[in-house]
């Protein structure tokens, strides 16, 4: 039916294996490096941060992972995620083209994050832990694992980056009652938060600064792991649901994209829309054109280097290769908080720098202008992360109205915006800046950049 709005998928047809893009890759990636000998770094090196499970599959190169069946089982409350065709904004736009998106806003927490805190809190609790702590942006990460917490008896720590966590109080009120304890970061609790602090005591934080705290944390108590919303393997591995559900989909569309969008920040909602089209491409399929879209104010993809950097301002984690501005860049405090990290996921920068992906970077006016747009057309409200793929999926259908090109479009909305309605608030009150970035700061963070390869 031509007329369809949304493509629905029984429970049963839950992924039971997540999708691993390192069996298919024409080349590997760099490995991480251990900060200190220089080297790849080993099982035992990970082993304070992680438990074995996850280490296994930050290495796996196997196809497919098998999903345990108790995360399947918590999964079954919001997956398989709807499709929509956005009939309605095709026709605002007056486009030839045909657009669908993959809604991970129906999950508890509002996003796609948990489809990785559930699987990370599942393989923590096998290994006997206890605790985990995080860090969080725009809060998305971090409610998802207070919720994943919740559901299998683990206490969670939370260092909510501090500009963040005063914007949106309502996101750390989520995370409060799902039982989690959320500290806004830098914070008194840890070296690496206080040297900040006495550097700077407005310090408005970043995801690089809140990582250090909350790694800090975890290595040093034996009852403590740590727990990552984005950037590592395994992390995009979990979400690799989000595209073999799409594929599925998109099927029963009787249709396939010509091109995938989707928002980067860390690269996990991305990595899980695209990965699984992009693996088959590499195995022979059709082509896609795949967009990564990041805000101007940090653009580790289009203006940052592809090189071995820490993944964390204090530098506790070992070194990985991937687009970055530097661990010590400190971004601007604009609303899209989920997307204020210094670096890439290594996975995804590896394939931008083999070419089979593209970005583009946007200041958030537009994003939010979009945004408000699709609102008031489709009916859901994106988060501000969000908005970026909405800009960048309307810029294509646009692109197709004026080549008079009927392509199909998929982007990825992975979270709604209820808990982010200061930001819209700002924006209709036209205080929402579009904020750049230090140019002298950048280089700065960029010349200090480490220098080490693998041996």
């Amino acid at each position: 039916m031509t007329d369809t709005v949304k493509y629905l998928l029984d429970e049963s047809r839950i992924p039971r294996a997540w999708y691993n893009i390192a069996a298919d890759l024409p080349s590997p990636p760099s490995p991480p490096l251990h900060p200190g000998t220089k080297q790849p770094v080993g099982p035992d090196d990970l082993a304070p941060l992680f438990p074995m499970a996850l280490i296994g599959q930050e290495v796996a190169t196997d196809r497919e992972i098998e999903i345990p069946e108790p995360v399947r089982e918590v999964y079954r409350q919001w997956r398989p995620s709807p499709l929509y065709r956005a009939h309605r904004l095709e026709q605002a736009l007056k486009t030839p083209a045909k657009i669908y998106y993959k809604y991970e806003g129906v999950s508890p927490a509002g996003s796609h994050k948990p489809n990785t805190a559930v699987a990370q809190a599942f393989y923590n609790k096998e290994a006997g832990v206890t605790r985990l702590s995080t860090e969080t942006g725009a809060g998305q990460w971090g409610s998802s694992l207070a919720f994943a917490g919740a559901l299998f008896g683990l206490d969670v720590e939370v260092f909510m980056v501090r500009v963040s966590y005063d914007q949106k109080p309502y996101r750390r009120a989520l995370m409060e009652t799902y039982g989690a304890r959320c500290i806004p970061s830098p914070s008194g609790e840890t070296n690496a938060g206080r040297t900040a602090l006495e550097a700077k005591p407005d310090h408005l934080g970043s995801l690089g600064l809140a990582i250090s705290e909350a790694v800090e944390v975890a290595a040093q108590r034996d009852d403590t792991k740590y727990a990552l919303g984005s950037v590592l393997n395994h992390v995009l591995l979990h979400q690799t649901v989000v595209g073999l559900e799409a594929i599925a989909q998109m099927e029963m569309a009787g249709d396939y994209p010509d091109v995938i969008v989707g928002c980067t920040g860390g690269g996990s909602n991305f990595a899980g829309i695209v990965f699984p089209f992009l693996g088959e491409q590499l195995r022979g399929g059709k082509g896609v054109r795949i967009v990564a879209v990041e805000p101007a104010a940090c653009p580790s993809l289009t203006r940052g280097k592809f090189a071995y950097d820490f993944g964390d301002t204090g530098h506790l984690t070992p070194l990985v290769k991937m687009h970055t501005l530097g661990s010590t860049f400190i971004p601007p405090g604009f609303h899209a908080g989920g997307l204020r990290y210094h670096g890439m996921a290594p996975l995804v920068s590896h394939v931008l720098d083999l070419g089979l992906i593209e970005a583009k970077a946007y200041h958030q006016s537009k994003c939010f202008e979009a945004g408000v747009d699709f609102a008031r057309i489709e009916g859901i409200l994106p988060a501000p992360e969000a908005n970026h793929a909405v800009k960048g999926a309307i810029d294509e259908a646009i692109r197709c109205r004026e080549e008079g090109r009927s392509e199909t479009i998929l982007f990825n909305l992975c979270g709604h915006g209820h808990f982010d309605m200061q930001a819209y608030m700002d924006y209709f009150a036209g205080k929402l800046q579009d904020l750049d970035y230090d140019e002298s700061e950048l280089a700065m963070a960029l010349a200090g950049l480490p220098t080490e390869t693998a041996a």
